[in-house]
């Protein structure tokens, strides 16, 4: 069985060093009236995003700027943002964009990087002088205030107050941020935001300033909800759980945006959703694209709050999408998925080790630039002691041991839950790890049943991916959901634990004269971005179902057969689901749907 997996060939470059993209170029006037000051602004253990500002103090504009400074071996910049940075060995160069490079007297303008190992720089010059921003070295950023606290909340405003933060030469003022934008600066710690909207959800953060205008990483996010106003419509999710998976990379060639579950419908009708996919390196967790995570800008007609992202708000990209929409939905929970079909390599070095794994986690679900966006952690390790894109020889009990550390390291408070196999053959994967044992600790399995079956068999036969039961002539038994979901209860997993999975694709082969299933093919149908493969909002149309088959649908189309589920086999599944005792259902992934969201419709219908 395969789990769709990450098509990220393409994208590849957005997360490669900007060094050495383009040539050095040479300073550009003395630096005698302009400072530069660089400040640490958040350290991961595994990586760090730094920080410069550049401020003109002298009395004429500053027409362009450029900055350079030497980082120790084993320390460099990974990505940048407002400028273009470039290396030569350890020797670094940023130079302004377009639009920031000028300076009024008393201006001034940052530029941030992340970056990996733990040096600091040195040699600081700013247009060929010296930096003179005290900083570098000596002079260390703020620490971050305490997480505010709401009080005196109105229709239209809410009073916050925060404990101070510390520094070695004084903390100047505090930068107050209202769903990761600047609202104001204030020298006390305590602000009164106003010209709020009545019956609406805010997220508060804080940030110190020192004397050379360093600032220190953002505090802890509070929550606040003005009285009064309309709400949106009460969802109609009932009891179940009803989750979709948001794929990290979907932001670029397939342009699916958090934004596109509100203009679909689909956010009112989901429980969940899992951000996928985490990586899993060297045993530990870590942000895979961080440009698409957390950097990148939307525009207000983008945004899930109608709001245009700033150059220099903290947090950006989907993270700052999911936190608007969670504003706008409180009832969506959010869970950090980690793994899936091409980073499930990692998962044998943590299970080595599952303490430190599960320490990483949970470092990096509560980075405190996004610690109010997640509400748990999803493993989806393909496969425990078994073979997916890479052969797992950890053993039948990793699975449940790295499941038990989780569980000790995120505590009650969180959600903890996994993807995993669906197949039920006799001696086959989910008989190779100890699924039983290990559901104590989570709180639901997402079951792939779906994948069963596709065009990597090139002649077929060919079969539906996703069969709900068996059928005469199924190309192997046990590969069908009745089957799987039965062998895990067996297993003792909980009925309630376990989720339906159902996939908003098809799988498809081409050669084929058999319109009913078990026909002869000559390879893969052609998929818009991998053949074989294809999402139902194309299928819908261009290869119409004809025919239904265990449960799902199937079609035959000149030379091209496709199997995929409709809105009426996913009402047929869920009304199986829904018999069965099921905690719900889950799938894969929301951009395959319709732009009005058919499919989370039929699953939201068929579960309430």
């Amino acid at each position: 069985m395969r789990f769709r997996h990450r098509a990220a060939a393409g994208f590849a470059t957005l997360l490669l060093p900007l060094a050495g993209l383009v040539g050095l170029a040479s300073p550009a006037e003395a630096a005698t009236s302009a400072t530069a000051t660089y400040s640490k602004t958040q350290d991961w253990g595994s990586g760090f995003e730094g920080k410069w500002t550049v401020k003109n103090t002298g009395t004429t504009a500053l027409s362009s700027w450029t900055v350079e400074w030497d980082f120790p071996s084993g320390t460099s910049v990974t990505s940048a943002w407002d400028a273009d940075v470039t290396s030569s060995g350890t020797h670094w160069t940023a130079k302004n964009k377009s639009w920031n490079g000028t300076l009024a007297p008393g201006a001034t303008v940052s530029f941030g990087f992340n970056g990996t190992g733990s040096g600091s720089p040195t040699g600081c010059k700013l247009n060929g002088g010296s930096c003179d921003g005290g900083s570098v070295p000596g002079d260390n950023p703020p620490s971050a205030p305490g997480t505010p606290t709401a009080s005196d909340i109105t229709n239209t405003s809410a009073k916050l107050s925060w404990s101070a933060a510390t520094d070695d030469n004084g903390v100047k003022n505090y930068d107050v941020l209202r769903d990761g934008a600047k609202v104001a600066t204030v020298t006390t710690t305590s602000y009164t935001d106003t010209g709020l909207t009545a019956g609406t959800d805010y997220s508060y953060t804080v940030q110190a300033r020192d004397t050379a205008d360093q600032t220190g990483p953002v505090s802890g996010a509070r929550a606040v909800r003005t009285t009064g106003g309309t709400t949106e419509p009460p969802p109609t999710t009932g009891d179940k759980v009803k989750l979709g998976y948001f794929t990290e990379w979907g932001v670029y060639g397939r342009n699916y945006h958090v934004k596109n579950l509100v203009t679909s419908g689909s956010a009112s009708k989901i429980t969940h959703i899992n951000y996928a996919f985490g990586n899993v390196k060297n045993g530990q967790c870590t942000v895979d694209d961080t440009y698409a995570a957390y950097d990148k800008a939307y525009t207000a007609d983008q945004s899930v709050s109608g709001t245009a992202d700033t150059w220099d708000q903290p947090l950006r990209g989907n993270f700052n999408q999911l936190r608007q929409l969670k504003a706008k939905y409180p009832n969506i929970k959010v869970l950090y998925s980690f793994g899936g079909w091409t980073y499930s390599g990692g998962f044998g070095q943590a299970a080595a080790n599952p303490a430190a794994f599960a320490k990483s986690c949970k470092a990096v679900v509560e980075d405190p630039r996004w610690a109010d966006v997640f509400d748990g952690i999803d493993i989806d390790w393909e496969y425990p002691n078994a073979c997916g894109l890479t052969c797992d020889t950890s053993g039948a009990a990793a699975f449940k041991n790295l499941t038990q550390a989780l569980r000790a390291e995120f505590g009650s408070n969180y959600l903890i839950t996994a993807a995993i196999t669906a197949d039920a053959s006799s001696g086959g994967k989910i008989d190779a790890a100890d699924y039983g044992g290990a559901a104590q600790y989570l709180d639901w399995y997402n079951v792939m049943t779906y994948d069963y079956f596709g065009a990597w068999d090139k002649t077929g036969p060919t079969a539906p991916h996703s069969p709900l039961t068996s059928y005469s002539g199924i190309p192997k038994e046990g590969f069908n959901s009745a089957a799987a979901i039965a062998k895990l209860k067996g297993k003792g997993v909980p009925a309630g634990k376990l989720l339906l999975g159902i996939g908003f694709y098809g799988r498809g082969w081409t050669g084929v004269t058999q319109s009913a299933p078990g026909g002869t093919a000559t390879g893969p149908a052609t998929g818009t971005y991998e053949a074989g493969i294809e999402d139902y909002k194309v299928l819908k149309n261009s290869c119409p179902a004809t025919g239904t088959v265990a449960g799902t649908a199937y079609a035959h189309c000149g030379s091209n057969w496709w199997s995929y589920d409709t809105p009426s086999t996913i009402a047929g599944k869920m009304t199986w689901a829904k018999n069965q005792g099921l905690g719900g259902a889950f799938f894969w992934e929301f951009s395959g749907d319709s732009s009005n969201g058919e499919l989370v419709s039929a699953i939201n219908s068929g579960l309430s």
